[in-house]
């Protein structure tokens, strides 16, 4: 978390990693779903600075997955 509240996220799949930059304003609304569910889909703008590319979260849902594997969580 930055001083002004953003939160930066990264998430996995098979085809790698995406960088989720998530506004304070977005955490609050959506904090619950984000602090514990193990699969989210994040639906916002696409930024691009270079090779960077990031997705700025404007929706966050839970995924429901058929699977019993739970996810790596290291905190």
């Amino acid at each position: 978390t930055t001083a002004s509240g953003t939160v930066f996220i990264n998430l996995e799949d098979e085809t790698g990693l995406i960088n989720v930059i998530v506004s304070n304003g977005c955490w609050l609304r959506f904090r619950s779903i984000l602090r514990t569910e193990s699969a989210l889909m994040v639906k916002g703008r696409l930024e691009r600075h270079g090779l960077a590319v990031n997705v700025i979260a404007e929706r966050v849902e839970k995924l429901d997955l058929l699977t019993s594997i739970p996810s790596r969580d290291f905190r």
